[in-house]
């Protein structure tokens, strides 16, 4: 243990000082996790506290602890700082998001950060630990598990046979369950996953959630209202983990997809592929994901590319109950 970790040693291996809130999944992507995370960093604000984002920056170039974002906008670019890193830093002000792959370290690094007094912030006082469920590596005070009611197991395999990244027997470990994409599913789904958590953790109380079109924004980043896509043939594309929701979405939003690409989660663009889709949507609007949009930076983008913004939207009984575990 350094002479920083020392500083701040809590008595407990890899606990940090400040309370430290996990949200993660049981499957590999698709859940809707980075909304999730960008509001409860919000709300967290809300309520008074000085949260702290602790990411690895999935795909992300950079090595080593990095800073994302000191409260002030992105420091690193989309490919150094992984693209849903980098979306929380464009998104979230006076919010610090620093990525490793040690989340211990990293929370430490951050409390330095402060205490050194690089830039005018308050020392974190919350932790939120993205996509932090499998993160063995540091204490957690709350565990919040998502589960996507729209593919909530796959085939119930574990990777690489499915999608689950841990047996079902995990849940026990969860203290609050959300059922995101809530609003695509039907009720009896929602029952089914309902049960399926009950089976292995009967304590723990279990939220609904949607995530719900915003409106959109353009490549300059000009903001415009979703009712522009209305009864409007557009051209789709992403790379993300479920494009299936994605496009049901652009559609009960008024929009008409009448030419579409998927690209596989993460997908690194390139030109030519941005002039592939160009071409093939003579002319229709463009439509893609935030976290594709970030991933566009330093191409040359048509002039008629947007992204669809999402919103995590869920009772606020959900908020009171998390921030009340950490009081």
């Amino acid at each position: 243990m350094g002479l920083s970790c020392k500083k701040y040693f809590c008595g407990i291996p890899n606990k940090l000082p400040s309370k430290v809130i996990s949200i993660g999944n049981l499957t590999l992507g698709g859940t809707g996790k980075t909304p999730a995370v960008i509001a409860v960093a919000q709300e967290a604000k809300k309520r008074g506290h000085n949260p702290c984002i602790l990411t690895r920056g999935y795909k992300g170039k950079a090595k080593d602890i990095s800073f994302v974002s000191r409260g002030e906008g992105p420091l690193l670019s989309p490919l150094e700082a992984g693209d849903e890193a980098y979306l929380m830093a464009e998104t979230l002000k006076r919010v610090t998001i620093i990525k490793g792959k040690d989340r211990f370290k990293a929370g430490i690094a951050a409390l330095d950060n402060a205490q050194l007094a690089i830039v005018n912030l308050q020392a974190p006082a919350l932790f939120i630990l993205d996509d932090g469920f499998q993160h063995w590596k540091l204490h957690r005070d709350v565990d919040v598990l998502l589960i996507d009611a729209t593919n909530p197991f796959g085939n119930g395999k574990l990777f690489p046979e499915g999608i689950m990244r841990e047996p079902f027997s995990a849940m026990k470990r969860a203290h609050i369950f959300v059922i995101t994409k809530a609003d695509m599913a039907a009720r009896g789904a929602i029952t089914a996953i309902t049960g399926k958590i009950k089976q292995f953790n009967r304590d723990a109380p279990i939220f609904t959630a949607s995530h719900k079109p915003a409106g959109l924004i353009t490549a300059s980043g000009e903001i415009r209202d979703l009712d522009s896509l209305r009864n409007k043939r557009i051209y789709a594309f992403s790379g993300i983990a479920n494009p299936a929701y994605f496009q049901s979405t652009l559609t009960s939003s008024g929009g008409q997809i009448t030419g579409a690409r998927k690209f596989r989660d993460h997908y690194a663009y390139k030109q030519k592929d941005l002039d592939e889709m160009r071409r093939e949507a003579q002319g229709l609007e463009i439509i893609t994901t935030e976290k594709d949009l970030v991933k566009l930076r330093g191409l040359n983008m048509p002039d008629n590319l947007s992204a669809l913004r999402i919103e995590f939207s869920i009772d606020n009984e959900f908020y009171d109950q998390l921030f009340r575990r950490v009081k």
